[in-house]
């Protein structure tokens, strides 16, 4: 007897293959028997009139590992059909942790937690008795290692440093992390050159790893940005992974996305393994505090503070500032903020703000800095449609949602990317759009990012594999959550298996916490 029976199925396997006829049996957690199993008894039956049954979505870009502790649920992830993420990106991972900086890793990360690991290892333990809804995989953070010897400072490592922070990232790779990611506009990631981050990168490369950066540059000089993701790449031997590949300069739209396309596509011929992935939307999400200047976040957030209330440091922010937001103001809007008191701010944009406060925009940004500590996050309006789907249409991109473990009931307006991303590929560019057919919107949301990953069985419809699934209509499958109201699940999705455990039916959690956290080679 099966513990459950998916009848009258329309088969995407997650490989780009055509959809196909047939039941779907799982038994003890795995795809157990696929065909025509006629009266075959199992536990549960369901009738999926004709909808279609894919594996479940493999989120690649992730930044759970900062929320999952405290969002076992993790809603916004299952309620849009996500059954895996891989988390610790933009090179900013909750461990491995020191003793030295751990209060440096407390800020930079703004996890939730106890910060009582130390080791990738430990930390993994932990999520495994918080029990989450979804499978769980981890990346080493370059900033994080960094960090962890060097803190906020902006030198280079000397020899002893840098061998301390390869030694981080083996014992971290040992510990069952998938790869490496950096953030390049993030300090204290961003103050390394091109040659520290090969090294650095190189060290997981006997552990088969592979390197997810977010680019120094997804602006102006996004073209060099590339050509250093490339290099640091073939320098240290290990596949790289472009994360949210998007470009954000006005001038540069429906341009540079030619050309840094080429760039990837020329590296594939010559054989060097580089995909990348995106999220479907026009607006980024990050802190609001990116929009300083680097040098003053030397030190971390208390040097930073110190400038901020220092009035000839003040001077020299708002002059970056100002000269580098002229005419983009408005397309900055506060997420979310550290104080209740001040959630007023959420879904204004600066000059609103501004006005609010009786300040010029400069001095409004840096007053909000200040107010929340740091802890404030911003939705910025900065691509366009035509790069979205230019890039998206590349057989080498999947999609990542760049987003986070939540609840329903979470505080702030978040990007919808957080609870919207796959669905979105399938409703808006798929079946309205027709940039490509459903079989291969459901590789770019199963298998090809579980390929890129390393893991093995999951991303696939095929007997002996996990049996995570996602059974949606695909006329009725819809990216609800919007800029003004992001919190919700989306419509269309009937079922959510994670490890052939119903976790969420026609859009409510059912309660089930049935993920496994995944370890490389385990």
């Amino acid at each position: 007897m099966y513990d459950l029976i998916i009848k009258n199925a329309r088969v995407i396997d997650g490989t780009g293959a055509k959809w196909f006829r047939s039941d779907v049996a799982v038994k003890d957690g795995l795809i157990a028997a696929m065909g025509k199993l006629g009266e075959t008894e199992a536990q549960e039956v369901f009738d999926a009139e004709d909808d279609f049954v894919c594996p479940g979505f493999v989120d690649i870009h992730s930044h759970s590992d900062q929320s999952i502790l405290g969002c076992p649920l993790n809603e916004s992830r299952v309620l849009q059909g996500v059954t895996t993420e891989i988390a610790g990106n933009c090179g900013m991972s909750m461990s491995p942790a020191t003793d030295e900086f751990l209060g440096d890793l407390k800020g930079y990360t703004a996890g939730e937690g106890d910060y009582s690991w130390r080791s990738m290892g430990s930390f993994l333990e932990q999520v495994e008795r918080a029990k989450p809804s979804t499978n769980f995989a981890a990346l080493i953070g370059h900033g994080t290692v960094r960090l962890g010897v060097m803190g906020y400072s902006d030198a280079k490592p000397s020899p002893k440093q840098l061998e301390n922070i390869k030694a981080l990232a083996r014992e971290a790779m040992e510990d069952g992390a998938f790869g490496m990611t950096s953030g390049l506009i993030y300090p204290p990631g961003s103050f390394a050159d091109g040659d520290e981050l090969a090294e650095i990168v190189s060290s997981i490369a006997p552990y088969g790893g592979y390197y997810a950066t977010h680019m120094r540059n997804e602006g102006s000089r996004i073209v060099e940005a590339v050509k250093e993701a490339l290099s640091v790449s073939r320098r240290a031997g290990v596949p790289l992974q472009i994360s949210h590949h998007k470009v954000c300069h006005q001038p540069d739209w429906r341009v540079n996305a030619h050309m840094t396309l080429a760039m990837i596509e020329r590296a594939r011929r010559e054989g060097q393994d580089v995909t990348c992935d995106q999220y479907p939307y026009r607006a980024t999400a990050t802190t609001l505090s990116v929009n300083m200047p680097g040098w003053s976040f030397e030190g971390g957030w208390p040097k930073l503070k110190e400038r901020l209330l220092n009035k000839e440091d003040k001077k020299r922010i708002r002059e970056h500032l100002i000269a580098s937001h002229d005419g983009l103001w408005d397309t900055l809007v506060v997420s979310y903020v550290k104080n209740k008191e001040d959630e007023w701010l959420c879904g204004m944009s600066i000059p609103e703000i501004a006005d609010k406060l009786g300040l010029d925009c400069a001095d409004a940004l840096c007053e909000v800095v200040l107010m929340e500590d740091n802890f404030v996050g911003e939705v910025h309006f900065a691509m366009c449609e035509e790069d979205i789907e230019l890039i998206m249409s590349k057989s080498f991109t999947m999609a990542g949602s760049d987003g986070s473990a939540m609840m329903l009931s979470e505080s702030g307006r978040p990007h919808p990317r957080n609870f919207g991303t796959f669905p979105r590929v399938i409703a808006h560019y798929c079946r309205e759009r027709k940039l490509f057919p459903v079989e291969e919107a459901v590789r770019k949301l199963t298998s090809m990012p579980a390929a890129r990953a390393g893991i093995w069985d999951r991303g696939v419809l095929r007997p002996g594999m996990r049996a995570d699934m996602v059974v949606f209509s695909f006329d009725r499958i819809n990216d609800d959550p919007s800029y003004q109201n992001p919190k919700q699940p989306c419509s269309g999705i009937s079922r959510v298996y994670v490890n052939g455990a119903l976790t969420a039916k026609d859009g409510v959690h059912t309660g089930a916490r049935a993920g496994r956290v995944l370890r490389r080679g385990r």
